[in-house]
């Protein structure tokens, strides 16, 4: 066990997905932990001039590029002595679970970060999960598996943190429910009949988040609440009937619980990365911030609305998931993906994303008691149908 100078027990982490938003947010909160948060490992995809910048300066011991093509353009001639290059997918599994890593952040976008998660609980690791799909497309399993071999899921998604934060304030069976905020996303006050000419640009211009195109994409569209439903639901072990949702544009209030005599615990603060992320690496303990904080001088005014149905139809589609659980999670994870690159690509509207994560949810062959491996094979399955979905509407 390494200390810091003044005695203090250091945490290494294995940070896979170090180039993406939450990475380089993870990386700016080690950096401003004087030393009590230390690098092992960083992955990366394809963003290696990025992730040469981030060994110079954190030294890490292991360094994975999942894509070989990428690895294979880049100069590595100057990596630090102390640093092992890996290159391939495979190697995620590896560094997630080396003896050294104390804490595992699963910040890798998409299904694709499944892996990763799932052998760090495999070695009973504590996992900072900003990978909400590992829990959408295999909640029961990772669950179970984490229980098993006694690893931890700590959430780093800001609504998820929140809810963890305020469910501290009472037993578990004195939740009456949870409710999720969203901020509504650009087109929260668009008039409907404008959303089929919504481009490209304007989906990706976020009020509030800076976020990557993927996840800003499921804000606009709110299938990124609909998916922090399902994963509410398996990492707090709660009933659909007990997951609400409330547009709060601010993004101020991340979270609220609601308890059996009325008290709503919110947990607020100004729309930042950090704290989420901090909290999980510190936890149980919290520690002085790098994150912005309320400036108690200048006068705030916090609004909620409830959802328009037809507005956020994707909501509807979170909550049926939650309900059914078995292969529910997985197709409709893997139809979004597939959906949004295609939108992002030019080849379907943005009023099609949901509708063909539907289309496609509605049509699959639904397991209740799924294994992985049907769960890896349906989230394919899903992508193919949306790929073939949206040709025929371009024909």
């Amino acid at each position: 066990m390494s200390q810091t100078a003044e005695g203090q027990k250091v945490r290494w982490i294995a940070l896979l997905g170090s180039t993406g938003s939450i990475g380089r947010n993870t990386l700016e909160v080690i950096a401003a932990s004087e030393g009590r948060l230390k690098v092992l490992a960083l992955t990366a995809h394809r963003n290696t001039r990025l992730l040469k910048a981030q060994i110079q300066q954190f030294r890490p011991h292991y360094v994975v590029v999942t894509d070989p093509e990428a690895a294979a353009r880049q100069d590595w001639s100057d990596l630090p002595p102390q640093t092992q290059l890996k290159v391939g997918h495979d190697y995620l599994a590896e560094v997630a679970s080396l003896p050294e890593v104390d804490i595992v952040v699963a910040a890798i976008v998409g299904r694709a970060g499944l892996e990763g998660t799932w052998a760090a609980l495999e070695a009973g690791k504590t996992v900072a999960l900003a990978n909400k799909e590992s829990l959408v497309v295999a909640g029961p399993l990772v669950t179970r598996l984490a229980a098993q071999r006694g690893g931890r899921l700590l959430p780093v998604d800001s609504e998820h943190s929140a809810v963890f934060q305020a469910l501290q304030a009472g037993r578990r069976d004195e939740v009456r429910r949870v409710v999720l905020t969203a901020s509504g996303g650009p087109f929260r006050t668009y008039p409907l009949d404008r959303l089929h000419q919504v481009t490209v640009q304007e989906a990706l211009a976020h009020p509030t988040w800076n976020m990557g195109p993927k996840i800003t994409i499921d804000s606009a569209t709110l299938m990124n609440k609909a998916l922090e439903i399902i994963e509410a639901r398996w990492l707090f072990d709660l009933a659909a009937h007990q997951i609400g949702v409330v547009i709060h544009p601010q993004s101020v209030v991340h979270s609220m619980v609601e308890y059996i005599d009325g008290s709503v615990i919110a947990q607020m603060s100004p729309p930042d990365m950090r704290l989420p992320i901090q909290y999980a690496l510190f936890w149980p303990d919290r520690q002085p911030s790098v994150a912005r904080q309320f400036d108690w001088s200048e006068a705030y005014c916090l609004e909620f609305y409830p959802p328009d149905p037809e507005r956020h139809e994707a909501l509807e589609l979170g909550l049926e998931v939650a309900r059914q659980g078995g292969t529910a999670g997985a197709v409709l994870n893997g139809a979004n993906e597939a959906a949004v690159a295609a939108f992002l690509a030019g080849k379907i509207p943005f009023t099609q994303i949901v509708p063909a994560c539907r289309a496609v949810l509605e049509h699959h062959p639904f397991d209740p008691n799924p294994s992985l491996e049907t769960l890896v094979r349906l989230d394919r399955w899903a992508r193919e149908e949306v790929t073939r979905w949206a040709c025929s509407k371009t024909a």
